[in-house]
């Protein structure tokens, strides 16, 4: 592993210790260094923590006293520092984690297989993990047909965040088939830059009524188009944001 020549310059640099030029060099430096940077925003306490080590309204002037030594207490303080941002910064990470497996929770993702029927293919309605029943708490409207009519209508509503899009989704499948039968769809999110994205794919047997909730990376005006297709990509209904 590369020794960074500047490992050791951080508690002079945050102490007001280095030259100008070395000071300047140094900034130069950690433009280009996060390990650095890290180390510096861990000990950028220590002009404070000196700060309270002294009482600066009676400040003791006498040479013929030996001056304390503050060195374990300044240690103890900058280690306990430390340590308090190492914790802040696993919770933030472990807090992402939930995050994004709440969202695949509400999502869910269908098993792929091979669909019977108008829609391509048989399969059990076994392993269904899509969302049924759920809190829809935007407009919907209708989605379109693509080519001619499918046995298939579905209603659709998005809400723009700072990190993407959340959609939901309401699709009823026409009563009358074989209601052992279940078949694989999925919902397709397509960008301005023509990028496609999965937003969720799911089971569903004739007959059946599933909401879905989902999400997007597409923000604002990226997010151009959201098309309901089959197991193979065929889409069957699509919605054009405005």
């Amino acid at each position: 592993m590369t020794h960074c020549p500047h490992a050791l310059d951080d508690g002079a640099y945050v102490l007001g210790a280095l030259s100008p030029s070395e000071r300047a060099e140094y900034e130069r430096h950690l433009a280009g260094c996060p390990a650095c940077r890290e180390a510096v925003a861990e000990i950028a306490v220590l002009p404070g923590l000196l700060g309270r080590l002294t009482d600066p309204d009676s400040p003791d002037l006498s040479p013929s006293s030996p001056l304390p030594d503050r060195m374990p207490a300044l240690l103890t303080a900058v280690g306990a520092e430390r340590q308090r941002l190492r914790k802040a910064r696993l919770r933030r990470r472990v807090g992402a984690v939930l995050v994004a497996a709440g969202l695949a929770a509400v999502v869910g993702v269908g098993v792929a297989g091979a669909d019977a029927g108008w829609f391509g293919g048989g399969g059990s309605g076994a392993g269904q993990v899509t969302a049924r029943g759920t809190q829809i708490g935007v407009k919907l409207v209708a989605m379109q047909p693509v080519a001619g009519r499918v046995p298939i209508t579905a209603e659709i509503g998005i809400n723009g965040t700072k990190w993407g899009t959340e959609v939901s989704m309401r699709c009823t499948y026409e009563s009358g088939g074989d209601s052992s039968k279940a078949w694989t769809f999925r919902l397709v999110a397509h960008g301005a830059d023509g990028a496609t994205e999965q937003v969720g794919s799911w089971r569903a047997a004739a007959g059946e009524t599933v909401e879905v909730n989902g999400a997007t990376r597409f923000t604002g005006r990226e997010l151009v188009r959201l098309e309901l297709t089959r197991y193979d990509g065929t889409p069957l209904l699509a919605y054009d944001v405005p």
